[in-house]
């Protein structure tokens, strides 16, 4: 990846195509928070990739290459490394946990939580997860009776709270009846801070807080505290069931297996010499509680949009869920739920088309040399990720909504019969070494809501689909998805 022929120049960042700034602003006037993808996208049509815009002083080169995005992840963290603001402010937060640190200390953090969101793992949790479906089923059962509208991401979120607290922590906060739930609240303003402080041109929280920087920081406060409050009665538990074992079996080997994330990441922080602090296993807990909530809810809640507004496709998926799920409101096993692909493809095709992670950031550990452009150890790389996933190349159609192009009997179909389709394209839980670890719970949990719901309700739109737009919050949201549901 970084040879180069001997004869071939190098282009250098200033070589590069780039929109008009503004002397030290750069281009921030430019790039609204919320929006800031979208003209990041519409200046790669304009100007081709890779460009340059620079956040002010400070130069960001655009790439869009699939094969240069897949190279970069192979190559972490090793060569690459994520853009390095996110892992500074998220050490600020506390929250530095195995999405953001970097070097060798995510190995061994990843075995473990590889090992709680394996699929054997996911298999003996999904009684809880269908119970947690089913309160879900409850809630929007009672909303459709008084013929309220329901705040679908709010409720989705709260959702897969109760879900990772469950599986990761072993202690369900129960958001979906607890109206009024603080952490949910809490924890929803983490993205929007890391996203503005992140993009803000110099780090002014350092000298001087705003009320909004006052408000945070008393939430983390307050989400720190409740963190170590787990962590203390998981260790209590541990300590009360090794003596239980202990007294059980006196001669015998007494050491208590872990049940969950916490457990296991407890278990390893108190052995002798394990190197880590208890503050690596807040940030952790943080992290999970963090990203549990925040990307499943928008890829379902994405999905929405389409299903809301699409009355066939709703049926349709409705019919199908409904001889999964037989007389259950909720998809009764594990094994029945691997039967849900429709339920989702309708996530999937959603965030190809509206995707959560609309860019990955990243910087070179050292001076490489990419596509005939020099980037020196440090420079900050987006790679867009919208592009290529709308590219005639990659799928057949882009621009049209279509879930059959993910299903199994569709895919192995013949080139010349469906299209282009390149799942390589597709990059929301990333690639490489680091891939996303919670894919698969978040692919169950995609199955379970939307088979819930459609078996269940008929739902529709509370709103023009057109007035619903993306807001990135670190992730992109929807502005809004408000929905009326029905009994069937």
């Amino acid at each position: 990846m970084n040879a180069a022929p001997i004869t071939t120049s190098l282009r250098e960042i200033d070589d590069l195509p780039s929109p008009r700034g503004l002397p030290l602003l750069g281009n921030l006037h430019q790039l609204p928070p919320a929006t800031h993808h979208l003209t990041l996208e519409r200046w790669a049509a304009e100007l081709g990739t890779p460009y340059a815009f620079r956040f002010g002083t400070t130069p960001v080169t655009v790439w869009n290459d699939i094969e240069l995005s897949h190279a970069v992840m192979r190559e972490r963290p090793h060569r690459y490394r994520r853009y390095a603001p996110i892992e500074n402010i998220l050490q600020e937060f506390g929250c530095n946990g195995l999405f953001s640190i970097e070097g060798a200390a995510w190995e061994p953090q990843r075995r473990l939580v590889m090992q709680a969101l394996s699929i054997p793992h996911i298999k003996a949790f999904y009684p809880t997860l269908a119970a947690i479906t089913e309160r879900l089923r409850r809630r929007w059962e009672a909303a459709a009776r008084e013929g309220r509208v329901v705040d679908m991401t709010d409720d989705l979120k709260r959702f897969t709270v109760d879900v990772t607290s469950a599986l990761a922590f072993g202690e369900d906060p129960n958001t979906l009846e607890n109206e009024r739930v603080l952490i949910q609240e809490q924890l929803a303003m983490l993205l929007p801070m890391l996203m503005a402080r992140v993009n803000a041109p110099f780090a002014y929280w350092h000298y001087v807080r705003f009320p909004r920087d006052r408000k945070f920081d008393e939430a983390m406060i307050d989400v720190h505290r409740h963190i170590r409050e787990l962590m203390a009665r998981a260790r209590a538990r541990m300590r009360e069931e090794a003596a239980a074992e202990a007294c059980a079996t006196p001669l015998g080997d007494t050491a208590h297996a872990p049940r969950n994330l916490l457990e296991a990441m407890l278990a390893l922080r108190d052995a002798p010499d394990s190197g880590i602090t208890d503050d690596e296993v807040a940030a952790n807990v943080l992290t999970m509680l963090v990203a549990g909530e925040e990307t499943t809810a928008t890829s379902i809640a994405w999905a929405l949009l389409f299903l809301g507004s699409d009355d066939a496709l709703q049926a349709r998926v409705a019919a199908s869920a409904r001889g999964v799920l037989g007389d259950s409101a909720v998809c009764p096993s594990y094994g029945a739920m691997r039967e849900l692909d429709l339920c989702e493809a309708v996530c999937t095709e959603a965030s190809r088309l509206h995707p959560v992670a609309p860019y990955l950031s990243f910087e070179p550990l050292e001076e490489v040399r990419l596509q005939g452009v020099r980037l020196p150890a440090g420079t900050k790389m987006f790679m867009l990720n919208r592009p290529a996933m709308t590219d005639p190349n990659n799928y057949a159609d882009p621009e049209h909504y279509d879930p059959d192009r993910w299903l199994h009997d569709h895919r192995h179909e013949s080139a010349s019969e469906r299209g282009a389709h390149e799942p390589r394209a597709y990059l929301q839980f990333g690639a490489g070494p680091r891939v996303c670890p919670g894919r698969h719970l978040a692919a169950v949990q995609m199955r379970l809501v939307v088979s819930m719901l459609t078996a269940n309700f008929t739902a529709r739109l509370a709103t023009n689909p057109a007035d619903i737009r993306e807001i990135c919050t670190f992730t992109a949201v929807p502005s809004e998805m408000p929905m009326r549901l029905a009994l069937r």
